[in-house]
């Protein structure tokens, strides 16, 4: 492409360099889509149809698993396709597009992740007033001040990246329109723009991280005080699964994206980046129905209400 014009398209390497090996994780990327949509459906189903989940936990949860399907859409179906296609090719508002939605959804699951830490800290610290703090009101503002700051956050991000100049390369050497992979690209100099995203970075990043360390820390403070083992490890139980993945999806975000894009190096970088688009959306439902008593008690509920026993399964 001539470096007079500007680009119209962006040509996404992917995994091309792997050859013959992109069968393989064609088959491998398709069987664990498939694994976190059927998932995050079921943990949606079970809290949808059994009363007993419905708590603000579970509704948290449950907005989670909404948040991480339509996560894993954005990226997901077309890192497939590209697997099998010669034409790698994005257009130019296309990659915008798939870029605010991707850090719309990721910020959203970042506050959420926060806002769950709170939930268990306001159970366990505050049992007798967390009907007032978790009213379903508040949690319906809490979830809404999560999407709306999730996708102002992330227009800011890709108006910033796409308001910038592309008249040079237009390889993208990432399976999709991610912030470090495409600012490279820039014809001029991107340093305010990029300063300004990692400041957003350490506010939807840090700042929750921070929060979330500081509400176990009373959590934890409380449950040593419990007398019996029994409710110690009973309150231990509610938080494991959201510490899992808090470490897993925080620690792999942060790596990414608290880094300038001049640091960003394409192989080591594109392999965490599998990790928070696939693997956290699948850590989610794992973990919450193998980790969770309510939530395996539920499930057995429904099958058995189905007519169907567990030993037939």
């Amino acid at each position: 492409m001539a470096n007079s014009s500007s680009i119209t398209e962006f040509l996404l390497l992917g995994f091309s360099s792997l050859g013959e090996l992109q069968l393989v994780l064609f088959v491998v990327f398709l069987c664990l889509y498939l694994i976190i949509l059927s998932g995050n459906v079921i943990i949606i189903s079970v809290i949808h149809l059994d009363h007993s989940l419905h708590t603000p936990m579970y509704f948290f949860l449950g907005i989670l698993s909404i948040s991480e399907i339509f996560y894993t859409i954005v990226i997901l179906p077309k890192m497939l396709i590209n697997l099998f296609s010669v034409l790698r090719t994005l257009s130019f508002v296309s990659c915008a597009t798939q870029m605010f939605f991707f850090l719309g959804f990721a910020v959203t699951n970042c506050l959420l992740l926060g806002v769950m830490g709170y939930d268990r800290y306001a159970a366990i610290c505050q049992p007798l007033h967390y009907a007032v703090l978790m009213s379903w009101r508040v949690c319906g503002q809490l979830v809404a001040t999560c999407i709306i700051s999730g996708f102002l956050i992330s227009l800011v991000g890709t108006t910033l990246v796409f308001s910038l100049p592309f008249c040079g390369s237009n390889k993208v050497n990432h399976y999709f329109c991610d912030i470090s992979p495409i600012i490279r690209l820039a014809s001029a100099d991107s340093y305010i723009n990029e300063l300004v995203i990692f400041i957003f970075g350490v506010l939807v990043l840090v700042v929750p991280l921070i929060f979330i360390c500081i509400s176990y820390g009373f959590i934890v403070h409380t449950i040593l005080k419990i007398p019996s083992a029994e409710g110690k490890q009973k309150a231990f139980s509610t938080c494991a699964s959201h510490l899992i993945v808090v470490i897993v999806h925080y620690g792999c975000a942060s790596f990414v994206y608290l880094r300038p894009s001049a640091k960003y190096t394409s192989g080591k970088d594109r392999l965490v980046t599998v990790t928070y688009t696939i693997i956290t959306p699948l850590l989610n439902p794992m973990v919450y129905s193998l980790r969770n008593k309510d939530v395996q008690l539920a499930i057995r509920k429904l099958i058995g209400k189905s007519g169907f026993s567990l030993k037939s399964l």
